[in-house]
């Protein structure tokens, strides 16, 4: 009998969905990541989960449709990390008329399943807050309904939920052979220690690595896929509005303008293919003065290259249907044979649908290990167990009940912890209870607790990936976060039960008192 029943390779957001989904049919999972969670391109998505406004001109209805209804799923499943706000799109006298944006916002809107979003409205931005910001002679804009997401806070919360049912998550392992036979035959690197494991199916989801993973891993064709680098940019804040600025560009091309961690614009996206190692993606400078002069359309303030403070990229592969020119889709893709164990293959997608994507490709092994109904479309994530519009009432119980915190700090724990932020915060009476402080907001507690439940190692799973918190830390204070990392993962020396053996840990500890 084989060790698991489902063998994950790659910790992106494709494959930690595909571990929660399958973990909660009642499969024995084990997830392989060599590095951190989410570490490449699912840290580096767009961060907004929305219906994709230009598929409508690509009459994509049905794409629409459903990535509006995953929309509805997300904000009652992830509350806490998928917010809704208000879309603007300047009209632009060189863009798209009048009646063709209010046309599609139209159709937007009466393609989503549930109205639950304030419908698209026409503003006159001269006399309009989202208008300070912007270059006249611009006096239209339309606005509309989406969210946006914090993409590395859902992996994590994703991966904690795949544990919590049972799923073995193994970071920092590497999978150096897999012997296919009637089952799979892994050789893994785990911290320094080499061990086999079993497995009754595969899945691949190893994002930009899929095609050299299949070819010297697993030692199976490749899928016919092709890279693309998504590119994004981190200047400091350009309006003071709670929006997303949407503007057309000269190319035909969509840019958003996003507030970003409270005191920046996140800029993006550009995309084209890539070559090279995915490892070590980075903005070439003409993606980053493409967006700068982007956004100069539109924006008063001028903005160079110079004023970047950071910039944001990943790689992905997809599909590739026909000539070279062709357009790119996602590859979910089953590979069975006689007498052969299934090798399932999954990657790239939007942050929108990927829980749906999860969903119908862990179903696809069903008359291979008998498993439960789909179940993600209704249970909440870690901390998500509340209704999505008392996002603001949590905040105010947080700062209620631990009132030396400030509004800033206290939102930005409800923001990616939900209703278990009180893990962290405990009895703390006053700052000095959460011990050693590495900058304005980020404490020991927090940072313990990142390491003992979510899988933190070094200082950049915490200040990239966990928390964005590495834009306001010195480099003292993050010379002092590695010392206390180093010294708190040596006392941890095993990961917990739950993370390594699949255990069923027990249930965390909620936030009754302020979330229900």
């Amino acid at each position: 009998m084989a060790d698991y029943d489902l063998a994950i390779i790659g910790g992106g957001l494709n494959g930690v969905s595909l571990a929660r989904d399958a973990a909660g049919r009642g499969l024995r999972v084990i997830l392989i990541e060599q590095g951190d969670l989410g570490g490449a391109a699912s840290s580096a998505t767009s961060r907004l989960v929305h219906g994709d406004l230009a598929a409508l001109e690509r009459r994509s209805f049905l794409r629409v449709r459903t990535s509006l209804v995953e929309r509805d799923v997300w904000l009652t499943t992830a509350p806490h990390l998928v917010r809704p706000v208000r879309f603007v799109i300047p009209a632009h006298a060189d863009e798209r008329p009048h009646w063709q944006l209010r046309a599609g916002l139209w159709l937007y809107d009466r393609l989503a399943a549930r109205k639950r979003l304030p419908a698209a409205t026409t503003l006159d931005v001269t006399h309009h807050p989202v208008g300070d910001a912007l270059k006249r002679p611009i006096g239209t804009a339309f606005e509309y309904s989406d969210c946006v997401v914090d993409d590395s806070r859902l992996v994590v919360l994703t991966t904690l939920d795949a544990a919590e049912r049972g799923a073995a998550i193994r970071t920092g392992a590497r999978c150096i052979r897999a012997d296919r036979d009637r089952i799979w035959r892994l050789a893994i690197i785990d911290r320094g220690h080499r061990r086999i494991v079993t497995s009754r199916a595969l899945a691949n989801a190893t994002g930009a690595w899929s095609v050299s993973t299949a070819e010297t891993v697993l030692r199976q064709p490749p899928p016919r896929v092709a890279a693309r680098q998504v590119s994004q940019i981190v200047v400091p804040r350009l309006f003071e509005v709670d929006a997303v600025y949407v503007f057309q560009n000269a190319d035909g091309r969509l840019i958003f303008a996003q507030p970003y961690e409270h005191d920046f614009t996140l800029i993006g996206t550009v995309a084209h293919g890539f070559r090279g190692d995915p490892a070590v993606v980075a903005t070439a400078a003409p993606d980053v003065t493409y967006l700068c002069k982007a956004a100069n359309r539109y924006f008063r303030a001028d903005i160079q290259p110079a004023d970047v403070v950071r910039t944001v990229s990943g790689a992905n592969m997809m599909l590739l249907r026909g000539d070279v020119g062709a357009r790119l889709e996602t590859v979910v893709s089953l590979d069975t044979g006689r007498q052969r164990a299934p090798l399932l293959t999954m990657c790239g997608g939007d942050v929108t649908t990927v829980r749906r994507r999860a969903e119908q490709a862990v179903s696809r092994l069903a008359r291979f290990c008998p498993m439960s109904p789909g179940w993600t479309a209704r249970a909440p994530l870690p901390g998500g167990d509340f209704e999505w519009d008392r996002f603001e009432d949590l905040v105010d119980d947080v700062r209620d009940r631990w009132r030396f915190l400030g509004e800033a700090e206290a939102r930005r724990l409800v923001a990616a912890y939900g209703t278990r932020s009180a893990e962290i915060l405990g009895e703390a009476k006053s700052r000095a209870d959460l011990g050693q402080a590495f900058g304005s907001q980020l404490t020991a507690a927090e940072v313990r607790y990142l390491v003992t439940r979510e899988w933190a190692r070094f200082p950049d799973d915490v200040l990239w990936r966990r928390t964005k918190l590495g834009l306001s830390v010195s480099a003292a204070e993050r010379d002092a976060l590695a010392a206390f990392m180093a010294t708190a993962t040596a006392a941890q020396a095993t990961p917990p039960a739950r993370e390594v053996d699949g255990d069923s840990p027990a249930r965390a500890v909620e936030l009754r008192s302020i979330g229900g």
